[in-house]
Order: C-alpha cells, then structure tokens, then sequence
C-alpha cells in the first residue's frame, strides 16, 4: 500500500479510537504532502512522500532539542512521541554493510577516485535509497569511501 493511501487510512482510524496523538501527527504529515503537491503542481512519489515524512521527523527532533533547552520535559515527551508514530511509515532502514555495499556500487557506476567526485556518487546513489537512509548517512560512507 502507499505510503500517503496508508496515512489517511490509519488517519480514519485514529479518528474513530479517538487517539489524539495519532490524529494530529498524521494530520501535519498529510497537511505536509498536500502542501508540496500543490507547491508542485502535481501528486508526489512514494520517495518524495518518504522524504517529507524524513523532514517531519527531523522538525521532532529539532522540537526535543528545544524543549530540553526550555526546561519542558512534556513537550519532549511528546515530539518523541510523534516520531514514534511517524517511524512507523519509512521504509526498512538499510545496515551499514548494505549501505557501503551500495555506496562501493555507485563509486563504480561513476568511476569516482577522490572526494571531488562524491557530488556524482551522491547523485546516483540518493534516489537507489529511497528513503531508508538519511543523507547524512550516506554522505559519511561516500566520504570514508573516497579518502
């Protein structure tokens, strides 16, 4: 099932439990997708979905981050929370041996021999991820690979 076919459905289903928590966070994921396709002017991919719901998750955590400088433990609490929930709609997440096979692979495919060729492993190794790992991830094996 797709990733934006199964937010709406279990956004049915948080109505009907009456589960708070499940409802508004899946609410700002759809809110999010609905916000971008209109920005683009057509309906996303299951890897553009993924990744905005990548950068919802990245908002939590900024979010925990500010509540511990704020001294507001609830609001930690909650963020966690939330992620929890968003969590459960990204793909597998790829091991690191799987991750530097397929960053090996790329190196190959571009022919790249030093850190200045990492822009085009980039380019050829992100859309193979599809969201099961973070760019950050993916540029620390492509780094260590080059070096």
């Amino acid at each position: 099932m797709e990733t934006k076919t199964r937010l709406e459905s279990d956004l049915k289903d948080a109505l009907r439990a009456g589960d708070d928590l499940r409802k508004s966070t899946l609410r700002l994921a759809l809110s999010a997708i609905r916000f971008a396709e209109i920005e683009r002017g057509a309906k996303l991919d299951e890897s553009a979905i993924i990744t905005i719901v990548h950068k919802e998750i990245k908002s939590r955590h900024e979010s925990i981050e500010d509540a511990r400088r704020a001294n507001r433990p609830e609001l930690e609490k909650t963020a966690q929370a939330e992620i929890e929930v968003l969590q459960a709609y990204l793909p597998q997440a790829l091991s690191a041996e799987e991750l530097e096979g397929m960053a090996k692979q790329a190196i190959a495919e571009v022919g790249a021999s030093s850190i200045r060729d990492m822009g085009q492993v980039m380019k050829t190794l992100l859309p193979r991820l599809a969201g099961r790992a973070t760019g950050d991830q993916v540029s620390q094996v492509v780094r260590k690979l080059l070096q």
